[in-house]
C-alpha cells in the first residue's frame, strides 16, 4: 500500500467497533459522515491527498531507508536538515488548501520523537525499546496510518507531582510478561478521532517517584476502554446546520479529551516503561519538533488571512490606500517572520546519532513557537481592521437565502460593483472561521507547551554569562577573554548532552 489515496483513509476509519467517540454527549458511530466531525476527516484527508497532486507531491513524499520505498512524508523520519526544512514547507502548502489545522503533525512529531528517544536509549545499552519501535515504524510506512500524538496529561493542581494525585497523569497500572495495563486522560488531543492510532507519551519530566507515569506507547484507536469526548469551539455549531457560507472553511480540526479505562497495550507496543531519567528528555525533544513545525501551519493560515483582508479592501475600494497598504505589509512581516524562524530551526538543525537523528535546532525552535504564541494575534488585529465591523455581525447566509430579505441585503452590503454581495460575505466568513479560530489563535498559545514553556526553554539555552563576558571584555572591565567556537552564546540541551557529548552540528 505505501502511499495511500485521501479516498482509502476515510474509508479505513469508517467503521470502528470498539472505542466509544462522544460529541455533545451523544456517541457517534462513523465520524466520515457525522456533521460535527467530518470537516476535520476533510483536513486529515488533505495530508493523503497531498502526496498524489501535482502541486504538492513532491513535498508530500520521502525516501524510506526502513522499507525502501516511498512513503508519505506524514510517516517519514528526518534524515536531513532538507527533510526538516521540506516539513515546514508542506505544512505551509497544506495550509492552503484546507484552512485549517490538518491534524496529523503532532503524530508524525511523536513518531520521530520516539525514533530519537529509543535510539539514544539504545546506545546505552537498552535496545529492546528501538528494536520494538523500528518494527512498528515500517508498519506506520507500509499501511500509511493515520497517527495522533497524546503527551499533554490533566495534570490537576500544577504544584503537584503525577505521584501525589495518580488520576491526574496517565499511568501503569498493571505489568505482564505480554504487556501493560494504564489508566488515566490525556487533553487536549489534536485529531484524535479522525486518527487511527495514538502514540502516547509522557508529558513532563519526571522523578523516580513517578516512575508509574513515565510510559510511551502506541495503540489502535479502536481498542476496548478508550473513550473520546470532542471539545466545543467558536462556532463549531455551524457545522449542524447544514449550511455553507456561514461555515466556511469546509475543513476543520478538533481536540478531544481522551480517557483509557484500564487499556491493555501489548508489550510490543511499549517504548518507555518506567524509565524515568529519560522522561524530560524525550519531552524536550517532541516539544522542540512541534514548535519548529508551527512556523510552517501558521504562516500558511495567515496567508490566507492576508489573502482574505486583500480581497476585503479591494471590495470596498480601500486596497490602495496607504494606511491599507501599511497594514498589509506589517502583515506580511508578520507571518514571514514565523516562518523563516521555522526553516532557520531545520537547516540549522542538530545530528544525534551517527546514522541520521536530525533534531531541530532547539533555540530557533523555540523562538519559533514564542513568535507565533504572538503573531497571529497581531495578524488577525490587523485583518479585523481592515475587513470592519462587519466581521462578527454579519446577516447569515439564511438571510441571504430569505428571498424577502436578500434584495435588502444586497442592496445595503453591496461594495464595488466587481463583487457581489455574496461574495462579500463570503469572504467575511472565511476571515471570520480562521482569524477567530482555536487552529490560529489558542492553539497558537498553548499549542506546543505554553508560553512560559518556551521561555523557559530559551533561557536554559542561552548562555547569559558567556554573553555578559563578552560585554565586561568589550568595556574592559576584564582585559581577557575565551571566545567559544560558535558564534551563538547557547549552551547545549539535554538531549544534546546525552547524544554523543553533544551532538554534532
Amino acid at each position: 500500500m505505501v502511499l495511500r489515496t485521501g479516498e482509502e483513509y476515510v474509508n479505513a476509519i469508517r467503521h470502528r467497533n470498539k472505542v466509544e467517540v462522544y460529541v455533545m454527549g451523544k456517541e457517534v458511530k462513523d465520524v466520515t459522515e457525522h456533521p460535527f466531525l467530518k470537516p476535520s476527516v476533510l483536513a486529515f484527508k488533505a495530508t493523503y491527498d497531498a502526496a498524489h497532486e501535482e502541486d504538492s507531491k513532491s513535498l508530500g513524499r520521502a525516501w524510506s531507508s526502513f522499507i525502501n520505498e516511498e512513503v508519505n512524508r506524514f510517516t517519514h523520519i528526518h534524515r536531513s536538515p532538507e527533510d526538516l526544512s521540506a516539513k515546514v514547507k508542506l505544512l505551509r502548502k497544506i495550509s492552503h488548501k484546507t484552512g485549517a489545522c490538518f491534524q496529523r503533525c503532532v503524530g508524525w512529531d511523536a513518531l520521530n520523537t520516539i525514533y530519537v528517544t529509543s535510539r539514544l536509549m539504545a546506545e546505552r545499552g537498552k535496545k529492546e525499546y528501538y528494536e520494538r519501535f523500528v518494527e512498528y515504524l515500517k508498519y506506520v510506512q507500509k499501511n500509511d496510518i493515520a497517527l495522533a500524538g497524546a503527551m499533554t496529561d490533566v495534570k490537576g493542581v500544577r504544584t503537584l507531582r503525577p505521584n501525589e494525585q495518580p488520576h491526574a497523569y496517565l499511568r501503569v497500572t498493571q505489568v505482564t510478561k505480554d504487556g501493560i495495563y494504564v489508566s488515566g486522560a490525556k487533553a487536549n488531543i489534536t485529531g484524535i478521532a479522525a486518527s487511527e492510532e495514538i502514540i502516547v507519551m509522557p508529558t513532563r519530566a519526571m522523578s523516580e517517584k513517578d516512575k508509574d507515569f513515565a510510559v510511551a506507547f502506541s495503540i489502535p484507536l479502536d481498542t476496548e476502554g478508550i473513550k473520546v469526548i470532542i471539545g466545543r469551539q467558536v462556532n463549531d455549531g455551524r457545522r449542524l446546520e447544514d449550511g455553507e457560507i456561514d461555515g466556511l472553511p469546509y475543513r476543520t480540526n478538533h481536540e478531544g479529551l481522551v480517557i483509557f479505562d484500564n487499556v491493555f497495550v501489548p508489550m510490543e507496543r511499549v517504548f518507555m516503561l518506567g524509565d524515568w531519567q529519560m522522561s524530560g528528555i524525550l519531552v524536550e525533544i517532541f516539544s522542540s519538533y512541534h514548535r519548529q513545525g508551527y512556523g510552517g501551519c501558521k504562516s500558511g493560515l495567515g496567508d490566507v488571512i492576508i489573502g482574505a483582508a486583500y480581497n476585503l479592501a479591494k471590495q470596498i475600494g480601500v486596497e490602495k490606500a496607504p494606511h491599507i497598504q501599511n497594514k498589509l505589509n506589517e502583515m506580511v512581516l508578520l507571518n514571514e517572520n514565523m516562518y523563516g524562524s521555522g526553516i532557520a530551526a531545520s537547516l540549522d538543525a542538530v545530528k544525534l546519532c551517527e546514522d541520521g537523528c536530525w533534531w531541530v535546532n532547539p533555540m530557533f525552535a523555540n523562538v519559533t513557537k514564542q513568535l507565533v504564541t504572538r503573531f497571529p494575534y497581531e495578524i488577525t488585529k490587523f485583518s479585523t481592521d481592515i475587513a470592519g465591523g462587519i466581521i462578527g455581525t454579519a446577516p447569515s447566509e439564511w438571510d441571504l437565502k430569505n428571498p424577502k430579505l436578500k434584495p435588502y441585503i444586497e442592496k445595503y452590503l453591496q461594495g464595488m460593483m466587481d463583487y457581489s454581495t455574496e461574495d462579500r460575505l463570503r469572504m467575511v466568513r472565511l476571515l471570520e472561521n480562521i482569524g477567530f479560530s482555536v487552529a490560529f489563535l489558542i492553539e497558537s498559545v498553548h499549542g506546543a507547551g505554553s508560553p512560559e514553556a518556551q521561555r523557559i526553554a530559551i533561557n536554559r539555552v542561552y548562555d547569559y554569562e558567556y554573553a555578559e563576558k563578552i560585554a565586561k571584555y568589550l568595556s574592559q572591565i576584564e582585559k581577557r577573554i575565551e571566545f567559544k567556537e560558535n558564534a551563538e552564546p547557547w549552551r547545549r540541551t539535554d538531549t544534546e548532552k546525552l547524544a554523543n557529548n553533544g551532538g554534532q552540528k
